[in-house]
């Protein structure tokens, strides 16, 4: 429960972001339990095409089978529990083996070979199939769910955009599913996943370390960020052309996008692990990996529309504008994680008004990890 003092709400207490038992706890109660967006499909674009990626306490295992589907997998071979998969991303023709003693999987995961495996019948080989993963594809990734039964993608992840955006159709208006990757920067954060949440929730902060930001949406030097007001997204400044480190022209509006949503950004969080980002002429999504109370590693695309990609468009003013972002976002909470453990931060800090949102993600966050399980 959020305690208010005045018009102050107390943060969470110092020992929430570096305990390891509490981290381990969010491992169980939220990484493997919420859908969790893992890779982007398009970055496995054949069959045997597989990347590895770690939800919670588990490598997961992302492929593409022969007809063309996703699938995913634990990343453990039945034999004797080998990592079956050791490098993050790569390509196989037909099928799976494992390094150790090599039994073999095929690319639905059923166990289709291992040495001297005709001479032991007793062998079920599809009781000894790898173990799969709940998967559905969304916005263009792959949203995986290690929960036996897994809650309504409906009902949390799209809902919760819908409620962000006010309305479940302004989403599509970007056509996210249909876009290409322009850029992919990789950011190893030393600092506890709920930081980076927060930060990314709020703008109280955004006029002292994100001055190239305030330029295009002079909005946020105020202090209130675009997550903070249901269905709104600040308008770029008079004198800014697109969405750019230096305020110059972008690209062209992305196709069926409506004039109501043209120099407009808009910002939200899809719990646990997602950020997206929208503005008129390409989508940024940023998807954390947890690795540590400590460490958290952010994968960042930048998307824009296929032909802007496939014509060789210079991206990087584009690019720069959010990589400044999150250099300064890190920054700051990397600046920050050594805090949680002073004594000063014992019975934590406080939330202003303009932050107040954030109260209501701790709470979140509190209850699934004191739910009954």
């Amino acid at each position: 429960m959020t305690t208010a003092v005045g018009s102050l709400l107390a943060t969470l207490p110092g020992h929430r972001y570096t305990d390891p038992e509490t981290f381990r706890r969010e491992q169980e109660r939220i990484f493997e339990t919420d859908w969790y967006c893992a890779v982007r499909a398009a970055d496995l674009d054949k069959p045997g095409a597989y990347r590895t990626v770690q939800v919670g306490r588990e490598s997961v295992l992302v492929t593409r089978n022969r007809r063309g589907e996703l699938r995913a997998f634990l990343n453990v071979c039945r034999h004797r529990g080998a990592r079956l998969c050791t490098a993050e991303s790569g390509e196989v023709r037909r099928s799976l083996q494992c390094p150790y003693h090599a039994w073999t999987y095929d690319l639905d995961g059923r166990l289709t070979a291992a040495p001297n495996l005709t001479r032991m019948p007793d062998v079920d080989r599809a009781r000894y199939g790898l173990h799969s993963v709940r998967l559905r594809e969304w916005l263009g990734y792959a949203w995986v769910c290690l929960a036996g039964e897994p809650p309504s993608f409906e009902e949390t992840v799209m809902s919760e955009v819908a409620e962000r955006l006010g309305g479940a159709d302004v989403i599509g208006h970007y056509a996210i599913e249909s876009l290409a990757l322009g850029k992919r920067h990789t950011y190893d954060v030393a600092a506890n996943w709920k930081l980076i949440i927060e930060n990314f929730m709020e703008c109280y902060h955004c006029a002292t370390i994100h001055p190239e930001l305030t330029e295009v949406l002079p909005e946020f030097a105020d202090g209130f960020a675009a997550q903070y007001y249901v269905g709104h997204g600040p308008e770029f400044a008079e004198g800014a052309a697109g969405f750019t480190v230096d305020g110059s022209a972008g690209f062209g509006r992305l196709p069926g996008l409506p004039d109501a949503h043209d120099r407009r950004y808009y910002a939200l969080t899809i719990r646990p692990q997602v950020f997206v980002n929208l503005v008129p002429d390409h989508v940024i999504v940023h998807r954390m990996f947890p690795m540590a109370e400590d460490r958290t590693v952010v994968e960042c695309d930048w998307l824009y529309a296929p032909e802007v990609v496939a014509g060789g468009a210079d991206l990087s003013r584009s690019v720069e504008l959010f990589h400044r972002v999150n250099l300064q976002d890190f920054d700051a909470c990397e600046r920050t994680q050594p805090a949680m453990a002073s004594r000063a931060y014992r019975d934590g800090g406080v939330l202003v008004p303009s932050e107040h949102h954030i109260g209501e993600f701790h709470e979140w966050v509190t209850a699934r990890l004191t739910a009954e399980s």
